[in-house]
């Protein structure tokens, strides 16, 4: 069985993944860390918004299809406490109409899976800046 992550106490850099494929979770969580960033990965968008790693998430990388809550309404709750949290969605389906409301509701890209390890970095690194500059 699988152990949640452990929340650090302040996580300053934290980059968080959300999927429920193992396999995804692991890459995220290790292309993050190459990046020097803290990483932390959940299996669920439940498990997320109860772990309180909410507060100190720099960069969002979710999967848009999951079972339970989906990354859609994830997003949807997230803007209500962190309205300019960076979101970039990543999803195995091409769903124009996901892909839609996801960019609608301010995902800063939307990823397709295999995704590229470089892409992903740039993305997240894009992604930090401008929020830096909004800021």
């Amino acid at each position: 069985m699988e152990m949640p992550p452990v929340v650090p106490e302040s996580p300053m850099n934290t980059v968080v993944g959300v999927d429920d494929d193992f396999r995804v979770r692991e890459s995220i969580q290790s292309l993050t860390e190459s990046a020097g960033y803290t990483a932390l990965v959940f299996s669920s968008a439940e498990e997320f918004l109860q772990s309180g790693a909410l507060a100190g998430t720099i960069c969002l990388v979710t999967d848009v299809r999951m079972p339970g809550m989906d990354g859609i309404e994830l997003q949807r709750r997230i803007r209500l406490e962190r309205p300019q949290l960076p979101i970039i969605f990543i999803s195995a389906h091409y769903d124009d109409e996901a892909r839609q409301r996801a960019l609608d509701a301010g995902a800063v890209a939307f990823l397709y899976k295999p995704f590229d390890a470089a892409e992903l970095l740039g993305t997240i690194e894009t992604a930090l800046n401008n929020a830096r500059d909004v800021m």
